[in-house]
């Protein structure tokens, strides 16, 4: 039977044309023109089965791996990173490095929603899962960065219980919440292929709220205990600022007010502590006061502490020659003037 394939402008359509016969059209998309009804009924079953097995092959690739939500439901203890460079490069390195998980940072940094994909696809060659932070915590940030599909989300400056709630409406399509919908066609779906999306992604998607000023510490159990909050993470060096300590997290005013926090936290029991380590807070003792996920720094100040480190010990270098060569024509002209 000769035929002719031609493409379509809508999304995943198909043409099987074999001359002068009308089109019987299928849910899928794909669109075949039968040569008998016999030959219809033939080909439509073996293209509801393609599609199925396309779909069910999908659901189990994604389905075998363990999600960042289940992972902490098992009790886990995740170590991770934040990415404020949105390098694909770096993120790969750190998924590869084995963190657990990477923060693609856009509220610090030069990133934004565009950028932050190319880092999502890198992190998907790896096992670290990725966390979208938020510039601001707004509806449209929200939208555009679900619909990328990261395992968790992040929202900045969470002061109060409402403003909580408002974040968990962003991440929820109607009538749980104000989601925008588009899941048919966005990534967080496998564009669609993904068919049980609806129905699972609040399962797989860890909202992050993070308090990191006075006023929200002041309310921080409240935020903790909103339905759909899964981990308050803290934010210590805005905290420090907050309390006019700036730059100085490590300050005894400031680490008094955080571990109140922690404990209010952990006593309402229904949210995760995320949190950053530092000099003074290492990341064992961040685990010891009950931390489900610990960050243990950012590429940037990584890569610029081991440019100034590799530049130090150059120069030290460089210097310890110079005075050694120093020493040597000092005792060479000593021993020619005797």
């Amino acid at each position: 039977m000769s035929t002719m394939i031609a493409k379509l402008t809508s999304f995943s359509s198909v043409y099987i044309v074999p001359p002068k016969k009308k089109p019987i059209v299928f849910s899928s998309s794909v669109k075949i023109l039968p040569k008998s009804n016999h030959q219809a009924t033939a080909i439509r079953g073996t293209v509801k089965r393609f599609a199925t097995a396309i779909s069910v092959s999908a659901s189990s690739t994604i389905a075998s791996l363990p999600t960042l939500k289940s992972r902490l439901s098992s009790g886990e203890i995740l170590y991770g990173l934040f990415l404020l460079s949105t390098s694909p490069t770096l993120a790969e390195i750190a998924g590869l490095a084995g963190y657990d998980f990477v923060v693609v940072d856009m509220e610090h940094g030069p990133g934004g929603i565009s950028s932050s994909l190319p880092c999502l696809h890198a992190l998907a060659a790896t096992n670290a899962a990725a966390i979208l932070r938020l510039p601001d915590s707004t509806a449209m940030y929200a939208k555009k960065a679900l619909d990328l599909g990261p395992q968790g989300i992040m929202f900045p400056n969470i002061e109060s219980p409402s403003s909580a709630a408002d974040a968990v409406s962003y991440c929820r399509y109607p009538p749980r919440g104000i989601r925008g919908a588009a899941h048919p066609i966005i990534r967080a779906s496998n564009y669609g292929i993904d068919e049980g999306y609806l129905e699972n992604y609040e399962e797989t998607l860890v909202v992050m709220v993070q308090v990191e000023t006075e006023k929200g510490m002041g309310e921080i159990g409240e935020i903790s205990a909103v339905d759909g909050v899964d981990c308050v993470q803290m934010g210590p060096l805005d905290l420090s600022a907050s309390l006019g300590c700036l730059w100085k997290p490590g300050h005894k005013k400031v680490k008094e007010v955080l571990m109140e926090g922690e404990r209010k936290v952990l006593e309402g029991g229904k949210s995760y502590l995320g949190g950053f380590s530092f000099a003074y807070d290492s990341p064992e003792e961040l685990m010891r006061r009950g931390y489900n996920m610990v960050s243990g720094g950012a590429d940037l100040s990584m890569f610029r502490n081991a440019c100034v480190e590799d530049v130090a010990r150059f120069r030290s270098r460089v210097k310890e020659d110079m005075e050694g060569e120093k020493v040597e024509q000092e005792e060479d002209e000593g021993y020619w003037s005797e």
